[in-house]
This record gives C-alpha cells, sequence and structure tokens, in this order.
C-alpha cells in the first residue's frame, strides 16, 4: 500500500475570456489520484473542510478509488485562485490555508505507517506548521520499512523564507529515497546554482533517485549508476497544472512494479540501472503529456498509458 501526506485543495483557474473553472487540486492529492488510476492501491492523510469545496475533495477521492483515513473538519476547504499564462503555466494565489493533521495520532497513525510499503510526502504538506512536523515524524517512522518519496514543490508566496525552506527541504532530502522536483523549484530555492548541479548534490545527500523536470525540456534522472535525459513528448497544451504530481505518480507505479518499492526494497533501488530508470521516465513523460493535454491535474488511467 502507498500512503500519501499532504495539502487537498480547490483550484481556481482563470485564463483568457473564459469564466474560471474548478478543479480539486493540490500536489500530493494530485499524486494519490495518479496511483489509483494506475491501479495502485493507495490511502491519501489529508484535511478539508465541511463546505462545498470539502464535498468536491471527498467525491474526487471516492470516484478515483483512493481510500481516506480522516473526515471533514471545522476549518474552510483551501483554495488556490491560479491565472493561466499563454504557456498554460498557472501562477497561484493561495487563500489561508490551514494545514493540521489533529487527528492522525495513537493506534490509527501507527497502523497506518507500519501497514504502508511507501510513503509519499511533500509541497505545502511537508512545508506549513503545524501539519508539517507530523509529516516529518511520519516519515521518520515509516523510513525503517518504507520507501519514501518526497517533492518540495516550493510555493514561495506562503513560505518566503528561502533559507528556512532550503533548510527544511534538504532536511527531507535526506530522509528520502526518490525526489522529483521542478527547475523551477531549484532556480528559486538555489538562484545561484544551476538546478542540474543541485539535483546531482541532492543524489549525494542520501537519495537513490533523483528526478529534474524542466518542462518542454524534458526531464533528467540522477542515480548512482548514471544520469539520463527524456525529452518531453509533443502535446496540445490545454495547461500545465497537475503534470509534475502525474510524472511523480507515473514514477512510483514504475518503480513499484520493478520491485523497488517496499521492505527491504532500498539497496535494490541503489543499484537501479541507467537503462531501467530510463524506461520508468519515458512512462512518466507519456503521463505528463496527457496531463497537460487537458484542463486540471487530470491524470491518466493506466489504459490511457498503455500499461
Amino acid at each position: 500500500m502507498f500512503l500519501v501526506m499532504g495539502e487537498a485543495l480547490v483550484d481556481v483557474i482563470s485564463g483568457g475570456i473564459e469564466p474560471p473553472t474548478t478543479h480539486v487540486g493540490g500536489s500530493p492529492l494530485n499524486v494519490a489520484v495518479g496511483l489509483a488510476r494506475l491501479d495502485v492501491p493507495v490511502t491519501l492523510v489529508t484535511r478539508y473542510g465541511r463546505d462545498a469545496y470539502g464535498t468536491l475533495v471527498h467525491e474526487t477521492l471516492q470516484r478515483n478509488g483512493v481510500a481516506e483515513l480522516l473526515g471533514a473538519d471545522e476549518y474552510p476547504t483551501a483554495t488556490a485562485h491560479g491565472i493561466l499564462d499563454p504557456a498554460g503555466s498557472a501562477d497561484y494565489e493561495f487563500d489561508t490555508v490551514q494545514w493540521s493533521l489533529e487527528g492522525f495520532t495513537g493506534v490509527l497513525a501507527q497502523r497506518a505507517l507500519e501497514d504502508a510499503e511507501a510513503l509519499h510526502v511533500g509541497s505545502l504538506g511537508a512545508a506549513l506548521e503545524p501539519g508539517a512536523s507530523t509529516v516529518r515524524r511520519a516519515v521518520q517512522e515509516a523510513r525503517p520499512h518504507a520507501t519514501i518519496s518526497y517533492d518540495p514543490n516550493v510555493r514561495p508566496r506562503l513560505t518566503p523564507d528561502r533559507a528556512a525552506a532550503r533548510t527544511r527541504v534538504e532536511g527531507f532530502i535526506a530522509l528520502a529515497d526518490v525526489v522529483r522536483a521542478s527547475d523551477s523549484d531549484l532556480a528559486w530555492l538555489y538562484p545561484d546554482r544551476d538546478p542540474i548541479e543541485t539535483a546531482r548534490s541532492w543524489l549525494a545527500a542520501g537519495p537513490s533517485v533523483v528526478i529534474l523536470t524542466m518542462g518542454a525540456g524534458g526531464a533528467h534522472g540522477f542515480a548512482r549508476n548514471g544520469d539520463v535525459h527524456v525529452a518531453a513528448i509533443e502535446a496540445d497544451v490545454e495547461d500545465t497544472v497537475g503534470a509534475g504530481d502525474s510524472s511523480m505518480a507515473a514514477v512510483l507505479m514504475g518503480l513499484s512494479e520493478r520491485g523497488y518499492v517496499g521492505p527491504g526494497r532500498r539497496e535494490a533501488l541503489r543499484e537501479i540501472s541507467a537503462e531501467e530508470l530510463r524506461s520508468i521516465m519515458e512512462l512518466a513523460a507519456t503521463a505528463s503529456s496527457i496531463t497537460v493535454s487537458r484542463a486540471g491535474a487530470n491524470p491518466p488511467t493506466r489504459a490511457e498509458l498503455g500499461v
């Protein structure tokens, strides 16, 4: 079982002359939905409110077969208002995000973490307190037996202290087995260093696989047995919302099906070949190309990927 921890929110996307559209999102939720659509059993630990947006979140998770551990709470569901640029990328303004996982304690948390063969975390869920401390403790408790994946998905408007953000991200990097980040993430975290150099430094800090996505520039993969580059697949771009999350889900599915995920698999993952990493990343590139061809974070199914 995959366990995913992080925020759920609702994206309100505007652009051009069309009226705004509403999509359920949040990077960890997108990854969980992406995994479920690829037939990977997954449970999401998140929060949302008892409001209309929260109902949208709950219905989306149910419809896609994502299990939940926590129900709605008394705080409003978070929203992100995005403005699309001509290339289909969104610049977000976030409402005040209440991020707490008060219910994820005791026997519930212990059993969930013990049952997890893999734990994926990231984005605001691993950055905003008080929930971020819960996420970090979960990673530390799961790491002895579970594969840990992490996507920082930095949001400077909510975490503007660059030095503090860098320290926090590096703490998760040291605990992770698989890391995905965009070139814009790394450019903000380390403005004086090339993103490829940063990705290589992250690999040296502990993970077995680091993947750097660069939009139309494709993706670079870094592992101990070699570096690879996979070109982006041409697509008619509706928007780029959720493309990185679809890529992450496809990478995790590919690693799992090849026997690199779960108890006792950390050393095998450290020895993954460049050829096998390339094959997995090509699958992820296909997933991203499908996602950008339609509105919102709408990851592909297993049938659409042809696997």
